[in-house]
C-alpha cells in the first residue's frame, strides 16, 4: 500500500460556514465514547471491535512510544464521538451543506479516480486534553461485508490482506477542523507504514481528503506532549454546558470541565466512490456479495500457503490474533 493521494482544502466553508459547524456541535450537545460501540457477535465475539489498533497502542505506548499504565493509556485514546448524518438522513439540521460539499466530492474523485461519488456519513470526534488517537486504518467495507455484519478488526484484516479487492467499496474520507488547537496534529503515512510520517496541524476551516481505509493515521496528544489526562473511562459523556464550556460526566457526577479552546474538534465525511452507475447498482442490489464463510475460508487458505497454520484450524480468538498479526503491519512507533 503505497503512494496514496491526499488532497488539502483550505479554506473549506469560509468564516460563516465554519462558525455554523461549531454552533451545530454545541446544539448536538452530548457526545459518547467511541469505546461504547458493542463487541462483535459470531466469529471471535469476545474481542473488542478494534482489537488490532488497541493492542498495538498498548504494546507501543502510542505515537510517542511512552510506557504508561493501562488505565492511563486507555483514557488517552478513549475519545468522544457521535454521528451527524448517515446515508441521506441528517441527525441534526444544518449538516446538509457539509454532507454534500462539492469540494469533498471533487477531492474524492481525485483520491480514488472514480467519478460517481455518493456521500454516506458525517461524524464528529472530540478529544480532551491529554488524549490522542491510536495509529490505525479505518474500517473498510466490501460488498456484503460491513461493520453491521462482521467484526471491525476482520474488515481491516480483509483490506490489508488484499485478497478481496474485487469486492472492496472504495471510500474517501474528509477530515475537517473548525478551530485552532494546541497539539492534536493529524499524523498519517501516505507512502505506507514504512514511508515518512506527515503531520497536519489543526487549523480552522481546513480539511484533508484521503483513503483512510488504506493510510495509517492517528492524532497527536491534545495540549502538547506533556499534557495529563483526566480519569476517563467507558460510559462517560462530554456535554456542552454553555458559554464555551464542556463538561465530562459519569452519570450525574462531573469528572472534568474544559474550555472550548482546550478541546480538539474534527468532523469527518465519508463517501462511496464508484467507477460507474453499474458498479453502484451492483452494490445496491447485493448481487455479488461476500459471506463471512467465504471470507474466512479464503483467509485460512492463504495462511496455510504462507505456512502460518497447518491442517488444524485454530479456534476463533486464536485464529483472529493470527490474522491480525499476519496481515496488519503498523508503522514503527
Amino acid at each position: 500500500m503505497t503512494a496514496h493521494t491526499v488532497v488539502a482544502i483550505d479554506p473549506l466553508l469560509g468564516d460563516a460556514g465554519a462558525t455554523a459547524i461549531v454552533e451545530l456541535c454545541e446544539r448536538f450537545g452530548r457526545y459518547r465514547m467511541y469505546s461504547e460501540e458493542p463487541v462483535g457477535s459470531g466469529f471471535a465475539a469476545g474481542l473488542p471491535q478494534r482489537y488490532d489498533a488497541v493492542t498495538n497502542f498498548l504494546r507501543t505506548g502510542g505515537l510517542r512510544g511512552e510506557r504508561e499504565s493501562v488505565p492511563t493509556l486507555a483514557a488517552r485514546t478513549n475519545y468522544f464521538r457521535d454521528e451527524y448524518a448517515y446515508g441521506q438522513t441528517a441527525r441534526i439540521d444544518g449538516i446538509e451543506p457539509f454532507l454534500h460539499h462539492p469540494g469533498f466530492v471533487d477531492a474524492a474523485r481525485a483520491v480514488h479516480g472514480r467519478p460517481v461519488v455518493e456521500p454516506a456519513i458525517v461524524f464528529a470526534n472530540l478529544l480532551a486534553p491529554g488524549q490522542e488517537l491510536a495509529l490505525h486504518t479505518d474500517v473498510p467495507e466490501f460488498r456484503g461485508c460491513n461493520r453491521k455484519v462482521m467484526p471491525q478488526w476482520l474488515l481491516v484484516v480483509m483490506r490489508h490482506s488484499q485478497l478481496f479487492e474485487e469486492h472492496r467499496m472504495p471510500i474517501a474520507t474528509g477530515v475537517a477542523w473548525f478551530h485552532d488547537c494546541a497539539g492534536g496534529e493529524f499524523v498519517h503515512y501516505p507512502a505506507g507504514p514504512d514511508g515518512e510520517r506527515a503531520a497536519h496541524h489543526v487549523r480552522n476551516d481546513t480539511a484533508l481528503v484521503l483513503d483512510t481505509d488504506s493510510v495509517f493515521h492517528g492524532v497527536g496528544r491534545v495540549g502538547g506532549p506533556d499534557a495529563g489526562v483526566a480519569p476517563l473511562r467507558p460510559g462517560m459523556t462530554l456535554d456542552f454546558a454553555g458559554d464555551d464550556t464542556w463538561v465530562v460526566h459519569d452519570d450525574e457526577v462531573e469528572i472534568a470541565r474544559y474550555r472550548w479552546d482546550e478541546l480538539r474538534f474534527s468532523v469527518s465525511w465519508k463517501a462511496y466512490c464508484f467507477a460507474d452507475d453499474h458498479e453502484r447498482d451492483a452494490w445496491r442490489s447485493h448481487g455479488d456479495d461476500l459471506t463471512i464463510d467465504v471470507v474466512l475460508d479464503r483467509l485460512v487458505e492463504d495462511l496455510r500457503a504462507r505456512g502460518r497454520i497447518t491442517d488444524e484450524i485454530p479456534v476463533d480468538d486464536e485464529l483472529a490474533r493470527i490474522l491480525i498479526d499476519e496481515y496488519i503491519r503498523f508503522p514503527a512507533p
